[in-house]
């Protein structure tokens, strides 16, 4: 029996990340030089199969400081902590290494900076999630607001209209923060922004990779976890970008072959912290049952390395 033609549009870019690449090596490198376990303060990256993977090699991921041992090594996530908890660990005097992505990092200084200069912050993120709590926790309780839609900005309890700046967690739409921040700016005309945008590169990418894909595809599958924020924000993107089913798959046996009965042609994408192995597994469950050709749809070039922290590059 033929197999049914279908045209495969893969985004590039899609999948990993700079600061998805670092924290794994991260938790590789420390498994290395100490031994098993080391811990992890919270998913080192929102994605079940790097996890588990880590897991086996003998990573032991904890939500809380509290569940860790004072004589093993801890790591924190790529997503970034509260203040709090490296003074914690310090003071507790644990040996641990900072996973935080860079351009998270960036975003936690910028804070910091403001709050130094005298002026209120407003996040624009999404509650909740360990980036925001990170970003949020690097100030005293009360000193970040939290606005997550536009009509959130209507009602912020400001001290000082004259005295605010914003930062935004870095994995959010584009869109969507973009109308925030015009709202932010026309309630608020002192406010002052980041100097670059806080919503990182590879989040921007992969975006506008699925802008291009999109309008040429009947269906889009997003490769990623349910409590990744960027992966979420493709499955939206695309939607918006007129392909109407769009769908997050962690694993070629999420697919629901019978919603994309008649289909001829599929666009493909990664969140930030999907490994290419989990791609590669859906396009061959495609390959079974299609005639499939790909053709890549690209729209960046990344080139971005993170170095891991100087801890793990020294010997034991």
């Amino acid at each position: 029996m033929t197999k049914p033609p279908l045209a495969l549009y893969l985004a590039a870019p899609r999948g990993f990340c700079a600061g998805v690449d670092r924290a794994i090596k991260i938790v590789e490198m420390a498994l290395e030089k100490w031994g098993a376990p080391v811990y992890v303060r919270h998913e080192i990256v929102h994605n079940k199969y790097v996890v588990d993977d880590l897991r086996d090699k003998g990573a032991v991921f904890v939500e809380e400081l509290d569940e860790c041992p004072d004589d093993r090594p801890v790591i924190f996530s790529a997503h970034g902590v509260p203040k709090a908890v490296p003074a914690k660990a310090a003071e507790r005097e644990m040996v641990y290494v900072d996973a935080t992505c860079p351009l998270v990092s960036k975003v936690h200084i910028e804070a910091q900076r403001h709050a130094d200069n005298g002026l209120q912050m407003i996040m624009i993120g999404h509650a909740g999630h360990p980036e925001t709590v990170g970003t949020m926790g690097q100030l005293p309780d009360g000193d970040v607001l939290l606005v997550e839609t536009v009509e959130d900005v209507a009602t912020v309890d400001v001290r000082d209209p004259n005295k605010l700046a914003f930062v935004t967690q870095t994995t959010l739409s584009v869109d969507d923060t973009a109308d925030i921040v015009a709202a932010l700016n026309a309630r608020f005309p002192a406010i002052v922004g980041p100097h670059k945008e806080d919503i990182c590169y590879a989040t921007t990418n992969r975006q506008e990779a699925v802008k291009a894909a999109a309008p040429k595809c009947d269906a889009m599958l997003v490769v990623g976890a349910p409590n990744s924020s960027n992966s979420q924000r493709l499955v939206e993107v695309a939607r918006r970008a007129g392909c109407d089913y769009s769908q997050l798959v962690m694993r070629d046996t999420d697919i629901d072959w019978r919603a994309l009965e008649g289909i001829s042609s599929l666009g493909i994408t990664a969140g930030a912290s999907a490994p290419e192995v989990l791609i590669n597994e859906i396009i061959d469950a495609f390959k079974a049952r299609y005639d499939v050709t790909v053709e890549v749809v690209e729209t960046a070039v990344e080139n971005v390395e993170f170095k891991v922290p100087r801890v793990l590059r020294e010997p034991a």
